[in-house]
């Protein structure tokens, strides 16, 4: 077997999984319309990726204001939860595990996007910059489009928030999800309250860096006493330089992001959660993180840690043997090797991306790539 590091089988809170590859939340913008209900073609999808120690699913709307991109999935309305609850049920039957990723896009939104066309929701009434909503044009047919100005949050707009994501959380449970994985990066809603850049309130929810935490603490704390903080993740991308390539965004380089994640990952030690998934910078030849600050992040949080970004099976390896990740996510490896464990354990060959199935679209480029069997390929059904 290759990198053997990567096979150990371990624990995730009351979890006992079979190795260290996860399956991350990866946009695929295949859901049902209207409605934004996943479907039995998601179910295929997931099922044939279920040797990943665990998967966590897509990006999925704790309500119809967290959406900033068409066709996304939902998890607040009945037929949403249904939909998910064929979703795991596939993935369980193949002895998988897999946790919900609850999100709130916050003012990366469009009023296209927002019930009754009205402007996002953001911790400040600031415009996001350098990122781009997706809007339907048409059955079918989208558009990439510079996200609307959004309307401040209210207090009472952010408690609601909050029991929004308990809610969310309850609805996973019912669609059979094992666990529970807060989107936390990547520049969205809780990610906007978190950073300097989006929030400039006054009031507790903003200002110093402990008030900028505050909604971060508030929505782990109302998620995990509906499942329990051995069943909550969290995703940060904390990242420390940024790019000018076009669309490429993976969220807020702060002034001091050592600071800022640390002490947000101090959080969530103290509430104990299961683990903590950290998104690293995904464009070509960005830097790795300092060194000092996965020293840092290993010796404050005590749950399991996830690293994701343009990570291959040998650097992978690495960084689990010298302990400092306990699981490393593949991306793109995982959408067009659904075998993914099997072709690192064996060294077999990847098969290519097929890029202009990545968003939208029906089976081509999301569950008709082939698994790779002895010394030929068989279509995976």
């Amino acid at each position: 077997m290759k990198y053997p590091a990567l096979f150990e089988p371990t624990t995730l809170g009351p979890l006992t999984l079979k190795n260290r590859i996860v399956m991350p939340p990866l946009t695929r913008q295949r859901s049902a319309q209207p409605g934004d209900v996943p479907t039995a073609l998601m179910a295929t999808y997931y099922q044939q990726r279920a040797s990943a120690a665990f998967i966590v699913s897509e990006g999925t709307q704790i309500e119809p204001r967290g959406k900033g991109y068409a066709w996304t999935p939902g998890i607040y309305s009945q037929a949403q939860i249904d939909g998910w609850r064929t979703v795991t049920d596939a993935v369980h039957a193949e002895g998988g595990v897999i946790f919900a990723q609850l999100w709130h896009v916050g003012r990366v939104s469009h009023n296209a996007l927002q019930p009754d066309d009205g402007a996002p929701i953001a911790p400040s009434a600031i415009q996001a910059k350098n990122v781009k909503a997706f809007i339907e044009t048409g059955p079918g047919t989208g558009t990439l489009i510079e996200p609307s100005m959004p309307r401040e949050s209210s207090v009472d707009d952010i408690h609601a928030l909050v029991e929004l994501y308990a809610q969310a959380a309850r609805n996973a449970l019912s669609a059979g999800f094992d666990g529970v994985e807060l989107h936390c990066a990547n520049g969205y809603l809780v990610n906007q309250f978190i950073s300097a850049h989006a929030n400039q309130r006054t009031d507790e929810y903003g200002g110093s860096l402990h008030n900028r935490l505050r909604f971060l603490r508030e929505v782990v704390q109302a998620v995990s006493a509906v499942v329990g903080p051995d069943r909550v993740g969290v995703r940060f991308a904390p990242l420390f330089t940024s790019t000018d390539e076009d669309r490429v965004y993976i969220g807020f380089v702060e002034e001091n992001p050592h600071e800022t994640y640390i002490e947000a990952i101090k959080v969530l030690e103290q509430e104990g959660i299961a683990y903590l998934s950290i998104a690293e910078a995904d464009w070509a030849n960005a830097p790795d993180l300092p060194e000092d600050f996965r020293r840092e992040v290993r010796s404050t949080f005590t749950g399991r840690i996830i690293y994701a970004g343009l990570y291959t099976a040998e650097r992978g390896a690495r960084l689990i043997e010298a302990g400092l990740a306990d699981f490393i996510a593949f991306g793109r490896p995982f959408i067009a090797n659904p075998d993914l464990p099997r072709r690192i354990a064996n060294g077999w060959p990847l098969n290519p991306l097929n890029a202009t199935g990545l968003y939208g679209g029906t089976e081509q480029g999301f569950t008709d790539y082939p698994r790779y069997v002895a010394a030929e390929l068989e279509v995976v059904s």
